[in-house]
């Protein structure tokens, strides 16, 4: 076997993996689009007058499993929500009513 054709392989190889490794990571959404689902969510039930959301995800813990996720508010005439939507699917782990 020549050198060529085993560095040739090699380096498939290596971008093979690179692109695998990339493709299974896991990232995160942005908080707008945590904060886009989470009102389109709110907006099944009512309109909404105002909403926020943290910027910086945190840890959450809840049934024993450790979440990365957004926490953030939705504002309606004469109620308001706290939620908690998990960064990297966008799931709504919890709602509670203030």
């Amino acid at each position: 076997m020549s050198w060529r054709k085993f560095l040739i392989g090699i380096s498939v190889g290596l971008a093979g993996a690179y692109i695998l490794k990339t493709s299974l990571d896991k990232k995160m959404i942005s908080s707008e689009k945590a904060l886009t689902i989470a009102k389109n969510a709110f907006k099944q039930s009512g309109p909404i007058v105002g909403s926020w959301i943290q910027t910086n995800p945190e840890k959450y813990k809840k049934n024993h499993f450790v979440y990365d996720v957004y926490k953030g508010g939705i504002s309606r005439e004469t109620e308001q929500y706290e939620f908690i939507i998990d960064a990297y699917t966008g799931t709504i782990l919890e709602t509670r009513k203030l």
